[in-house]
């Protein structure tokens, strides 16, 4: 009985033993791809062997997987990091976010106007969203308007003592959830109504979670250089890094010659200790809403009394004179885009006529016969939504200049959507920002290496927000990785056409699932949230 014993035990181990030999080592190979780490490195060819969600091996070996793709011919870099993302609605709404894992995105970092939601429910948001599937990772920072407005509501004023440490307690409850800084959006009321000091107040508060500071400085234009110190002096006196979102110079008159000008201040910065960084979309039109063009005071307590002020005769022939001549304090981006022939409409809301998409403003008064200010004023106090407009106020020339500079990543400001689910014109770079640096700035123009472009994807916003284990392939960081095809990527999005897919991207794989195969979403959902730096520890305390 007891040879039988040892004889079954025998049998039962030699079986285990072909079987372990007969499971595939890996869950998924990439074979003989040239591989771009994120650093900045020359490409290599290797093989890159995932286990799970992590790389397990790069190099050249023979191995075994569950799903083996063939690179041959194909570049294999990291997931690109977005990060200057507006998906936190849009990931509720729609998970697979198509726009933008089709184009190679496998994190987004959005924002830009706060946390999706009251920043003290970040958590149930995080894990709404978690629930539903999402097919990219997603990080946020909390907003100081969102700070302004829950205590001072739309409110033009300045906070008292006892208010400006109830916002911080807003910047905290957001930071404690897992946001990754603040950010500021100066050109926009409420939050155009914050001075200098009360930001810093606030941003030390973010500060001190490990967070960073990031802003859509008040001035793009003429006044850019100045809106750019404010953004250093902030991180500067409240000691915490700084984010220049979506670098550009909107003047005319200032192109070719500012540029520069903002490396130089940026580059004096850093050497006295104060990190600067910045980031951009490779396009020559900004995208906001058409009541961007009202100076800010007239919004002082929200839409409604917005539209009522825009209805008073007096108010409304105020407007006009102060949209032609400027107002103090107020950016004043129909001369930043050089008049109104280069504010085209990109969407309007329900309700309002679909003829005006795609058509300049110029072109609309003459069809209204109208003066073009009494047409915006229209358009605006028709609606308490927004009316989405595209503003061609960039040069080509500056854009090249700032992808050069070594502190300048990459940034979609677009949220993700799908050609199903599209309304209006919308901008091409929700479709078309990652892939078009590849195509139109490395491979057609050469005005970066490949190397140098997929760093500022990759590894330079993974750094600049401290996310570990993303932003390189290496062994033991987690398996976001895109392949493309040098030859054929394509961002075929144009502003006429903005809702199209990009071209030459086959495969994009999340956490080591396969979001992109063969050029298709798969479903799959494999996203995880990015957090702040000190979340963790927040997380430990309070258990």
């Amino acid at each position: 009985m007891i040879r039988i014993r040892k004889l079954i035990l025998l049998l039962l181990l030699c079986a285990a033993a072909a079987s372990a030999r007969q499971q595939p080592a890996y869950d998924l190979l990439i074979k003989g791809g040239r591989v771009l780490d994120g650093a900045g490195n020359p490409w290599v060819y290797a093989n890159i062997a995932v286990s799970g969600d992590r790389i397990a091996r790069i190099g050249r070996f023979e191995a075994e997987a569950r799903r083996v793709i063939d690179a041959a011919g194909l570049y294999v870099c990291p997931g690109f990091i977005d990060i200057m993302d507006q998906s936190g609605g849009a990931l509720r709404a729609d998970g697979t976010a198509q726009s933008k894992v089709r184009q190679g995105v496998t994190t987004g970092i959005g924002g830009e106007g706060g946390t999706p939601g009251p920043p003290d429910a970040l958590d149930k948001y995080f894990e709404t969203i978690l629930r539903q599937g999402i097919s990219m990772n997603f990080g946020t920072f909390v907003s100081a308007a969102q700070a302004r407005v829950a205590v001072l509501g739309a409110a033009n004023r300045d906070p008292n003592p006892e208010e400006l440490e109830r916002m911080k307690g807003v910047i905290e409850a957001g930071m404690r959830r897992g946001a990754l800084g603040m950010t500021t959006a100066l050109i926009y009321p409420p939050g155009s109504y914050a001075k200098t000091a009360e930001l810093i107040e606030l941003a030390k508060v973010a500060a001190s979670y490990g967070g960073i500071y990031a802003t859509h400085v008040r001035d793009e234009g003429a006044g850019v250089l100045d809106g750019i110190r404010e953004a250093i002096e902030i991180g500067r006196a409240a000691g915490l890094p700084v984010e220049i979102f979506h670098l550009k110079v909107a003047y005319k008159r200032s192109w070719k010659k500012t540029m520069p000008r903002i490396h130089e201040l940026v580059m004096a910065a850093r050497a006295q200790g104060i990190e600067v960084n910045a980031d951009q979309y490779p396009y020559t039109a900004g995208g906001t809403g058409l009541e961007a063009c009202i100076p800010s005071w007239a919004a002082e307590g929200g839409p409604a009394e917005r539209n009522k002020r825009l209805k008073d005769p007096a108010i409304r022939e105020r407007i006009k004179r102060e949209m032609k001549k400027g107002s103090p304090g107020w950016w004043n981006i129909v001369e930043a885009s050089g008049g109104w022939k280069n504010i085209v409409i990109a969407a309007v809301p329900e309700g309002l006529d679909k003829q005006f998409e795609g058509r300049s403003i110029a072109d609309i008064a003459r069809r209204l016969k109208k003066s073009p200010e009494d047409t915006v004023i229209d358009l605006v106090a028709s609606t308490t939504a927004r009316i989405s407009a595209l503003y061609f106020m960039m040069s080509e020339d500056d854009v090249r200049t700032a992808m050069q500079f070594p502190w300048v990543s990459v940034g979609s400001d677009a949220a993700a959507g799908s050609i199903e689910t599209a309304r209006g014109k919308g901008h091409p770079r929700a479709y078309g920002t990652f892939p078009r640096i590849i195509a139109r700035y490395v491979r057609d123009n050469k005005v970066l290496t490949l190397e140098n472009a997929v760093r500022r994807m990759t590894s330079l916003p993974a750094a600049k927000l401290h996310i570990e284990g993303r932003g390189l392939l290496k062994e033991g960081c987690y398996a976001d990785i895109v392949l493309f095809d040098l030859n054929t990527i394509e961002d075929t999005a144009t502003y006429e056409n903005p809702h199209r897919y990009p071209r030459g991207i086959p495969y994009v794989i999340v956490n080591g699932q396969l979001v992109i195969d063969q050029g298709e979403h798969t479903g799959a959902r494999p996203g995880r949230i990015i957090y702040g730096p000190r979340f963790q520890a927040v997380q430990a305390a309070a258990r």
